[in-house]
């Protein structure tokens, strides 16, 4: 378990930072509780995954050394998203494999940085939050985060916490959202498909709010339901494990 006042560096992320600043203070209340001290670098940028996932490896690197420049003075690097925090943990060190000092960099920095829900359950031992959600939910298993880092049991132990929630588990919970990146610009009919068999499997569960831990699965999930004219709220974890649902909207529900 990690000690209290341990200095932590948040990587935002792109999409939080733009689309959605709730979840980066959410994850700052959540890992404040827990006793640790956190920062937000304001030069800090794109972890490089887009151009990364087009070979564009110039892009990745240069992207990557910025991330590394910024966040390696710190105890841990926390990110509320598994694709990111993949990027980091996996991908860096796969960048610089050629370059002895980078690659050493690269590998110190994936060492220590954590999806936002693992290192609250993992690294923080956290067992509990005071939030409630008097709702029912199921979530959803993003790609990265399930099948890169192992992010499974972590969110459901931290939710089943929350007092009011009743969990319902999709069949297919494993399932890509069909987001992908660049994947649903590149193969927008393929991935439409996929988002709507992903609807369709969320929306037998009953469930009141679809939760998850990446914010690209959210948005792509959220639009599609309301495209569809679904009453379904779409929502990042974190907002739910800080008790945040009263103060911030879904991220897009269809109104009455």
């Amino acid at each position: 378990m990690a000690e209290n006042g341990k200095n932590v560096g948040l990587f935002v992320t792109c999409l939080v930072d733009l689309f959605r600043p709730s979840v980066a203070f959410a994850a700052v209340k959540l890992m404040q509780d827990a006793g640790c001290e956190i920062c937000v670098p304001e030069r800090q940028t794109c972890c490089g995954q887009p151009a990364f996932n087009s070979g564009d490896m110039a892009d990745s690197r240069a992207m990557a050394q910025m991330v590394i420049e910024e966040f390696e003075g710190f105890d841990y690097v926390v990110a509320p998203s598994g694709s990111c925090a993949a990027m980091i943990v996996k991908h860096y060190p796969e960048l610089f494999k050629d370059d002895v000092d980078w690659h050493k960099r690269a590998l110190d920095l994936s060492g220590k940085t954590f999806e936002l829900l693992t290192f609250l359950s993992d690294v923080l031992g956290v067992e509990k939050v005071q939030a409630t959600l008097d709702r029912k939910v199921t979530y959803h298993d993003s790609c990265s985060g399930l099948r890169e880092l192992g992010i499974k049991e972590q969110p459901r132990k931290l939710l089943d916490s929350v007092e009011g929630v009743e969990l319902v588990e999709a069949e297919q919970a494993e399932r890509c959202c069909g987001f992908g990146g660049t994947f649903c610009l590149k193969f927008s009919d393929i991935s439409a498909r996929i988002t709507d068999d992903k609807c369709e499997d969320l929306l037998k569960t009953d469930a009141q709010t679809v939760l998850g831990g990446d914010l690209g699965c959210l948005m792509n999930i959220a639009g599609r339901m309301t495209r569809r004219g679904e009453m379904v709220e779409v929502r990042h974890i974190a907002e739910v494990l800080a008790d945040m649902t009263t103060e911030v909207p879904p991220i897009s529900q269809v109104k009455e």
